[in-house]
C-alpha cells in the first residue's frame, strides 16, 4: 500500500503529503541546488519518479555532475529512467509561446505513466527564469490551475523562481498560488525576499497583502 506521507528531504520542511505544491525564490544557482539536491535525493530513494523542468543558468551536464557527487548510485537512477531533465520549452510551450493547456496535460500524462510503471508517484521541480512578460498572466492562471489539481494526484511539486525576474506583485502572485514558500537557506536570500515582498507569511496573509498591493498600484496608475 502506497503511503500518502512522503519525505521532503529538506529538514526544516519535514514530511509532506502527496498533493503538496510549494515554491522557492532563489538568487544564485547555489541557492537553487541547496534545496533541489536533498529534495530529489529523498524522492529517488523512496521510489518516486523525479523530473526537473529546466530553464536558466544550469545545463543538463552541470546538474548531473552535482547530483553524482551528492546522491549515491545517481547514474543507476538515471539509466533506469527514474530521473529526467525536461527542457521548459518541451514541457509547457507550443510554437515558442507558453501554453496553459499543454502544461496541465503534461502533468496528468507524466503522473499517470509514473504509476503505471510502478513508481509511488511523481516528484517534480520547475525552474523558471526565462518567462516572457507577455505570458505572465497566462502563467499565473496555470499556477492557480496546477495548485488546484495537484491535490487530486500523487504529485509533489516545487516551483523555483529567480528572484531577479520578479517584482513585488509577481512574488505575491506566485506565493498565493502555492501552499507555502521556502525562502532558501542563505541569509541574503531571505533578506532579499523580505525586502521585495515580505513573503514569509501564510497563504491567507499573502492574499490580503496582495489585494492591498494591487489596490495601491491601481490607484497610482490613475493619478
Amino acid at each position: 500500500m502506497r503511503s500518502n506521507i512522503r519525505v521532503s528531504g529538506v529538514e526544516i520542511i519535514g514530511n509532506i503529503p502527496w498533493g503538496t505544491h510549494f515554491c522557492q525564490f532563489y538568487q544564485t544557482k547555489e541557492d537553487l541546488l541547496d534545496i533541489l539536491v536533498p529534495y530529489f535525493k529523498a524522492g529517488l530513494e523512496n521510489n518516486e519518479l523525479c523530473i526537473w523542468i529546466t530553464s536558466g543558468s544550469l545545463n543538463d551536464e552541470e546538474i548531473k555532475e552535482v547530483f553524482r557527487k551528492a546522491i549515491p548510485y545517481f547514474d543507476v537512477y538515471l539509466e533506469n529512467g527514474q530521473f529526467e531533465l525536461i527542457p521548459y520549452v518541451d514541457w509547457c510551450s507550443k510554437e515558442g509561446v507558453f501554453n496553459f493547456e499543454k502544461a496541465i496535460d503534461s502533468w496528468v500524462v507524466k503522473v499517470s505513466r509514473s504509476l503505471a510503471v510502478g513508481f509511488e508517484g511523481l516528484r517534480a521541480a520547475e525552474n523558471f527564469c526565462l518567462l516572457e512578460r507577455e505570458s505572465w498572466n497566462d502563467f499565473v492562471d496555470y499556477e492557480r490551475r496546477l495548485d488546484s489539481i495537484t491535490g487530486r494526484y500523487s504529485i509533489i511539486t516545487l516551483c523555483a523562481y529567480s528572484l531577479e525576474m520578479c517584482s513585488t506583485i509577481d512574488i505575491m502572485d506566485i506565493a498565493t498560488n502555492h501552499q507555502f514558500v521556502w525562502p532558501g537557506r542563505k541569509e541574503n536570500g531571505r533578506k532579499r525576499i523580505a525586502q521585495k515582498g515580505k513573503i514569509l507569511l501564510s497563504t491567507s496573509e499573502l492574499s490580503r497583502s496582495c489585494r492591498r498591493a494591487r489596490s495601491v498600484t491601481e490607484c497610482s496608475s490613475h493619478t
